[in-house]
């Protein structure tokens, strides 16, 4: 037997060939000899390799015997469960029963296994070792940068709207095929329960991508669709949400215009919808459709349990630059935001304005603030005609008396976006290079959209050490093997929570 030139082991030294010696060769001296010799692993291999040699598309020891993937070289976890199976397989047939760890383990491979994002599955991103991607090397990130920009490549990795209206018709396949978790993993996430808001306007494959990393059966989902949308987008994401009876649409949607007020809004209906279908959840999350998660959905639970009741997003004080879009009055016209010519009023009980940013997450108790206090109540009337509202009003909120989870407006107890847990975003301006010490992190390793990074495979490895629960910008259409590996990433490392 000689080594996959390709292998590069643990501890580099020589390579030499291996030698199996056969086990009680012919010819037999005895019967028990012949016995002994069915144990033999040269001849066990050697009739492995004719069994399979007409099958074989692999130079791989190991090959698959299932369609559709009969011939090809089985995966690293296909052949661990395996192995596990023949080890158990062992001490039954001696009527014994496996040591308790062993069961466990193989309790979980039967009950789990098809969950696993694994390299059987048929998808063009599957070629790339995210395994070395997640770790920063420097040759696996080059092929995927290579592969990303081939036409043959973005050509497959395209999904119409129109696979979600058809495949979502027959809801078992499409959540067995698309491996969505439909059972809690754990007491404990079971027992804390999330509301999420949604807000999506395209890209169909990248929130259903989403919905199924953060998928669990115990959250409950608000969906809200630009009004404006295509109407195969509005389509396919009501077949998507349809299959599941945590998942809808909301009840009111609104023309979404980029730092407009309706941003806001559509959170708001959202909010409004998931306060009156459950009393159960803990914790409201809002997304959009280029975030993605960093932890685990127990990893979440387990960062809003430290919370204590808290809530965490930035809030700290208006700088001097953006005190414009709270004095003067907008408007939207033809689409687009644009300054009335007049000066606002103060906000309402001479609140201050705080800074922050459209994500949040917050309590149960904080969205009921929302919807029935009289005093903020009178400031989202005020803000509706200022200037990217999503990026005060949550954060002045966090700030005003009496809010649960809230804390006081003095700037003592101002927090970035770096320390909340809401999200990660990488802005151009205040990135740098290693070792610099003006810098809040790294350079993007993909590209920006408004002075926003839009996350590559290269940024993984930093961005998978954060403390945030989730990141934006993705773009799956871009670089879909930064998605790809993170979603695999975090499955695998929600099933082996369970061992």
């Amino acid at each position: 037997m000689r080594l996959n030139p390709a292998f590069v082991p643990k501890v580099v030294g020589t390579c030499s060939p291996i030698e199996l010696p056969a086990f009680c060769p012919p010819p037999f001296s005895s019967e028990e000899q012949q016995r002994l010799h069915t144990l033999c692993p040269v001849r066990a291999l050697r009739i492995y390799m004719d069994r399979t040699q007409s099958v074989r598309q692999s130079d791989q020891l190991f090959v698959s015997w299932a369609k559709p993937h009969m011939g090809k070289p089985v995966s690293k976890q296909r052949l661990s469960h395996w192995i596990v199976g023949a080890i158990a397989l062992a001490y039954t047939s001696r009527g014994l029963q496996p040591p308790a760890g062993l069961r466990r383990r193989l309790a979980y491979i039967h009950r789990h296994q098809w969950l696993e994002y694994t390299d059987d599955d048929e998808i063009p991103e599957k070629v790339c070792n995210c395994s070395a991607i997640l770790k920063g090397e420097k040759e696996e990130l080059q092929k995927a940068k290579l592969l990303t920009i081939t036409k043959d490549f973005q050509k497959n990795i395209h999904i119409p709207d129109e696979y979600y209206i058809h495949a979502a018709q027959d809801c078992r396949k499409f959540k067995i095929t698309r491996k969505y978790i439909t059972f809690p993993l754990s007491k404990e996430e079971e027992e804390f329960p999330l509301a999420y808001s949604m807000a999506v306007h395209h890209k169909v494959h990248s929130f259903e991508r989403l919905l199924r990393a953060i998928y669990a059966p115990q959250n409950i989902y608000c969906v809200h669709v630009d009004k404006k949308s295509p109407a195969s987008v509005s389509a396919a994401i009501k077949a998507i949400t349809s299959c599941f009876p945590n998942v809808f649409m909301v009840g009111k949607a609104v023309n979404v215009v980029y730092a407009g007020w309706t941003r806001v809004q559509a959170d708001l209906n959202c909010m409004a919808d998931l306060y009156n279908t459950s009393t159960t959840w803990k914790y409201f999350i809002n997304l959009c459709g280029q975030d993605f998660p960093l932890k685990t959905n127990l990893e979440i639970v387990q960062a809003l349990r430290s919370l204590k009741g808290g809530n965490s997003l930035e809030s700290e004080e208006m700088p001097q630059g953006k005190k414009k879009r709270v004095m003067n009055a907008y408007q939207v016209v033809d689409g687009k935001i644009q300054r009335t010519g007049k000066t606002k009023n103060p906000a309402p009980f001479n609140l201050p304005i705080l800074s922050g940013n459209a994500y949040i997450v917050v309590n149960r108790g904080y969205i009921r603030s929302v919807l029935e206090d009289k005093r903020i109540q009178a400031l989202i009337e005020w803000a509706k005609d200022t200037y990217s509202p999503d990026e005060f009003l949550w954060a002045t909120i966090q700030r005003m008396p009496g809010v649960p989870g809230s804390t006081w407006p003095n700037r003592k107890f101002d927090i970035t976006d770096i320390n909340a847990i809401a999200r990660m975003v990488k802005w151009q301006g205040h990135e740098g290079s290693e070792g610099s010490l003006q810098a809040v992190y790294p350079e993007c390793k993909g590209h920006h959209v408004r002075s926003i990074c839009v996350y590559g495979a290269g940024d993984l490895q930093w961005l998978i050490e954060q403390h945030h629960l989730f990141a934006n910008k993705f773009d799956a259409d871009r670089d879909p093997i930064a998605v790809y590996c993170l979603e695999k990433y975090l499955r695998h490392k929600a099933l082996t929570e369970l061992d």
